[in-house]
């Protein structure tokens, strides 16, 4: 008799809900171990090689060098040279002209050899790309302090920008808060163009294709049309008016810019929270001649040392911190994984959160929205004037889902500052309501393309999550206004864009979950579509990997290799459309299980969130590992329990 083997199936590990479980709980026990001890949790965040460059420009422009720091983040800023020979915004990205410039000259400054390999490769990557002329406009307006290229190389930005009526077509009111705290210290800089103190006299002359002097072009129009091409006439006036400016006018308008940046300087969390504002306040002090002593200046000096991570080889700036938010998120995966919100690791976590929100200060949000009471939280530790909408959402969610009762004070004070902070189109943007001033993205100034902060499709997405998780009916009006844009807003293919998570699966995650909260029928056809691409979007390794070139309209589709966090991201999308069972849920489930994973964090190089689309990128260090786990989480409980329902809005 001829006996046939037959051979076992292959193991599936989503098919094996106790080694999920055992995972769940090994990173749960794994948070508590790293969670502060008066209850957050923070995670590093990384941007790319421009911060750390600018720390090193930034000591070199004061003359207060440290000589140590600044060589260990010449390590980190050696190892972050791509193959082209460049710096690139993300990991394994095309080169970047501002960032090279600004990495090569923070390396020369820090002594490298001119003729050492890398310096030489990074020389000829820049040259090749037409010259450290073709830098964005912050990085002329840095080599302008550095007396590397004439002040013209600049579009004009006379500070009297701050003393026109709001009714004028530019004023401070109607930029996006980060640019207006990284302007007004720059319009005083522009007013009194500062020399960098420069020590060693480090040039970068062997970075222009032409010689600065004898260089012609230097701003263009940003968008290409019309209206760019008035503003650019109009900047060649004003290079020819602005030195017969009142002087006295001029006094009274460096006054208001230096009161209002004070005014939000905002203690060792630093002006606006972000290192690009905090270095121009600095600069902006000293070319005002404050002494060393002076409190402004001691304090904005300290909430830059606060940045950075040092470690015994290398050292790097952080552009700001994430503890609310990485404590938030962090909040949500344990809840799933298991604890209650009360009286254990998370309830403290919650404590910690309900103390951070923002009552009593009235921010910059009220020019839009005068009338309206504060009731937000920051992203940062602290940022009173500036609380994100994004950050109110998810906190308002995770108290609510953890005590309805006990936080209801806290919820009802959010949820009157979510509401109020709708835009008449429907969507919510990050920071600002009516925030779409689209004609200021023309000017030369703004050839960042970060100018503005209209709605967006995640962050009004996670506003509807909370509004449906906290009961309010599909018909309210709130609701429909939300729902309407959110379909207006969504891309020929199904997918929904992520202006702050890369980027289609963040945006298209964002959406499903929303749409699953308000109780929207995953049989529609829209949804079906982003369900399919979602789908179709999935490696052959059964993870996610968008890469973040997606901004680009020509890299839209763009792949790269899966990363955890982004896996997550189709994980829970597909669940809060029912999908538990399908082949694709199990494929992601299958291929967290697999990836590694040292404590909290599975491994992610890559770099999956955007500070500003094709400008700026993030890698959250915790988003590889509160997202897994929550994905991991969710799927355990929907099976244990034979249901497909996510009970929650995210």
């Amino acid at each position: 008799m001829n006996i046939v083997a037959v051979s076992e199936a292959p193991y599936r590990p989503a098919e094996d809900l106790d080694a999920i479980e055992k995972t769940v709980a090994e990173v749960r026990h794994a948070f508590h171990d790293i969670q502060a001890a008066d209850g957050h949790w923070l995670y590093e965040l990384e941007a790319d090689a421009t911060i750390p460059a600018e720390h090193i420009m930034l000591g070199h422009y004061l003359d207060e060098i440290d000589e140590a720091l600044e060589q260990k983040m010449a390590v980190y800023l050696r190892a972050g040279q791509g193959k082209h020979g460049g710096w690139p915004l993300f990991h394994d990205g095309d080169l970047n002209i501002s960032a090279t410039v600004k990495a090569y000259y923070a390396l020369k400054l820090v002594g490298d050899d001119i003729d050492a390999p890398h310096m030489v490769r990074a020389r000829e990557a820049v040259l090749a790309h037409g010259g450290a002329a073709r830098s964005n406009v912050f990085t002329r307006f840095t080599l302008a302090i550095f007396e590397q290229v004439p002040w013209h190389a600049t579009p004009v930005m006379p500070v009297e920008i701050m003393l026109l009526p709001r009714w004028f077509p530019f004023h401070i009111d109607k930029v996006s808060y980060w640019s207006k705290t990284v302007i007004a210290p720059l319009l005083v800089l522009t007013a009194l163009k500062p020399k960098a103190r420069n020590p060693r006299g480090v040039h970068i002359h062997e970075l222009f294709a032409i010689p600065p002097a004898e260089e012609k072009t230097w701003n263009t129009n940003p968008t290409g049309d019309r209206i760019g091409d008035a503003f650019l006439l109009l900047d060649k006036v004003l290079q020819k008016l602005e030195p017969r400016f009142s002087k006295r006018r001029r006094r009274r308008a460096v006054d208001r810019a230096v009161a209002y940046f004070t005014e939000r300087l905002n203690g060792e969390d630093g002006l606006g929270a972000i290192y690009p504002a905090m270095a121009n306040s600095v600069m902006a002090y000293d070319a005002l001649g404050y002494a060393k002593d002076h409190p402004d200046l001691v304090i904005a000096k300290k909430s830059i040392k606060k940045l950075v991570i040092e470690t015994d080889e290398q050292a790097y700036c952080q552009p700001c911190m994430s503890p609310i938010w990485d404590t938030c998120l962090a909040a949500h995966a344990m809840m799933e994984a298991g604890e209650t919100g009360r009286g254990d690791h998370t309830g403290r976590a919650l404590d910690w959160l309900k103390d951070r929100q923002i009552l009593d200060v009235v921010g910059d949000w009220a020019s839009q929205r005068p009338n309206l009471r504060p009731g937000g939280w920051a992203f940062q530790y602290w940022n009173d004037f500036f609380p994100d909408v994004d950050d109110t959402a998810v906190v308002a969610l995770a108290l609510h889902r953890a005590d309805p009762e006990r936080y209801a004070e806290a919820i009802e004070r959010a949820t009157e500052w979510i509401l109020g902070m709708q835009s008449e189109n429907g969507g919510w943007g990050a920071f600002d309501a009516e925030n779409e001033h689209y004609r200021l993205n023309s000017i030369p100034f703004a050839d960042h393309g970060a100018l503005l902060d209209p709605p967006t499709s995640d962050v009004t997405a996670r506003c509807l999550s909370m509004l449906a998780q906290l009961g309010f009916p599909r018909d309210h009006p709130a609701v429909v206004k939300a729902v309407d844009f959110l379909k207006a807003e969504q891309e020929h293919d199904g997918s929904w864009f992520g202006r702050w998570g890369t980027n289609y699966v963040y945006g298209t995650w964002s959406v499903l979950c929303a749409m699953n909260a308000i109780g929207e029928d995953p049989s529609q056809p829209y949804l079906r579509k982003s369900i399919d691409w979602l789908k179709g979007r999935q490696g052959d390794d059964g993870g996610w990997g968008e890469d973040c070139a997606t901004y680009w309209a020509e890299h839209r589709s763009k792949y790269m290799s899966s990363t955890p966090s982004q896996t997550a991201w189709g994980l829970m999308a597909l669940m809060a459309m029912g999908e538990v069972d399908s082949d694709a849920v199990k494929d992601g489930i299958d291929y967290l299980m697999a990836a590694p994973r040292d404590g909290t964090k599975w491994d992610e190089e890559s770099y999956t969130a955007a500070g500003f689309p094709r400008i700026f990128y993030l890698r959250y260090h915790g988003y590889s590992a509160y997202f897994p786990l929550w994905a991991l989480a969710r799927y355990r409980n929907l099976r244990r329990a034979n249901d497909n329902a996510v009970a929650f809005g995210m």
